[in-house]
């Protein structure tokens, strides 16, 4: 009678223990789907704040009255115009170490023969370019968009620091 017990306990055992390891499997299967719809609206979350900062757009326009006060225009223009600005971002590159053969700003002796040949004659082969004997000068510095204001206010820097 003492087999017929085991036999009768062992298989209370492994019923119990299939019926448990079902419960489980659906209790994760229950759990993990509602994990997976939390990361999943996390993630549609995530990438709609994404692109909505994506499509942002890059500037915005302002239109002005016609009647608009031009005085403030032209003070803005002329806020624009600073030789030391466009010297950092056009002519520092190459005047600062001397590359291709271009006069170190602060550099007297460098810069006195091209000093002597006059204000004009810089502003020409600064704006137009120009190629001598110890190098080359690109054409307003090799960056197109500056005006010829612009890069005479950047030769009068120049010359200003190395006089």
């Amino acid at each position: 009678m003492s087999d017929q017990k085991l036999i009768k306990s062992f298989y209370i055992f492994i019923v119990l223990g299939v019926v448990l390891t079902l419960f489980l499997i659906f209790l994760g299967n229950l759990n993990a789907g509602t994990i997976n719809d939390r990361q999943r609206d996390g993630r549609n979350a995530m990438a709609e704040t994404a692109n909505t900062d994506t499509l942002q757009p890059v500037g915005q326009i302002s239109v002005a009255d016609a009647g608009a006060d031009q005085a403030e225009i032209i003070q803005v223009a002329a806020v624009s115009i600073d030789g030391a600005s466009v010297y950092q971002s056009a002519c520092m590159a190459c005047h600062a170490a001397g590359i291709a053969g271009a006069p170190r700003v602060g550099d007297v002796a460098g810069w006195a023969d091209r000093i002597a040949q006059g204000a004009d004659t810089l502003y020409a082969h600064a704006i137009q370019g120009f190629q001598g004997k110890a190098g080359v000068m690109p054409a307003k510095g090799g960056n197109m968009a500056l005006s010829d204001d612009e890069v005479e206010a950047a030769v009068d820097h120049m010359v200003a620091e190395s006089q």
